[in-house]
């Protein structure tokens, strides 16, 4: 059996919504729990399009609020599969919000969302590859392979069994701790 590409653009999901007083926190902006929420469907959605089988969300990666959501703007998401491995998929989300008064447009958020494809009884399986068709296209799959191997890296040389506290302290005088060392 020949294995299966797709395209970016196949598994595109756009969706727009408007921000109601009801998805507001105290201060009048939109609670960034709901953005996470939408964010979570969107990427589901996508991954699942490019998967053509249900998926589940590994992690989430990234989460760069960047600016804030006015109740009465008008927020669109975009999601586009950025990477794959064998069963997981890294989808990036872009969130922008517009005030549909003045049209006025603000990128708000950008995500970062592994996913994982599942067959009919909850095992993971095989997703198709990516067609890499522009020079986008191939620095997003770039930039997934470089924040995986940071990602790893970091794990490593952070993990309990390989952390040496001595080394750190002295880059901590730099920062906003108090050292309690026995």
């Amino acid at each position: 059996m020949s294995k299966i590409f797709k395209t970016p653009e196949e598994s595109r999901v756009v969706i727009s919504m408007l921000m109601l007083p009801s998805h507001a926190n105290f201060s009048g902006k939109i609670h960034g729990g709901h953005i996470l929420s939408l964010i979570d469907q969107i990427a589901f959605a996508c991954a699942s399009k490019h998967s053509n089988n249900y998926c589940v969300t590994a992690s989430v990666d990234v989460v760069d609020f960047l600016a804030p959501i006015e109740v009465g703007e008008m927020v669109t998401l975009k999601a586009t599969v950025n990477y794959v491995g064998n069963t997981s998929m890294v989808v990036g989300i872009r969130v922008d919000a517009e005030d549909i008064k003045s049209g006025d447009k603000k990128h708000c958020n950008s995500s970062y969302v592994t996913m994982v494809a599942k067959d009919d009884e909850g095992k993971t399986i095989a997703v198709p590859g990516l067609k890499l068709s522009s020079d986008t296209h191939i620095r997003r799959f770039a930039r997934e392979i470089r924040r995986k191997s940071i990602k790893r890296n970091s794990s490593k040389e952070m993990k309990a069994t390989n952390f040496n506290a001595e080394e750190f302290v002295e880059l901590l005088k730099d920062y906003n701790v108090e050292v309690l060392q026995s």
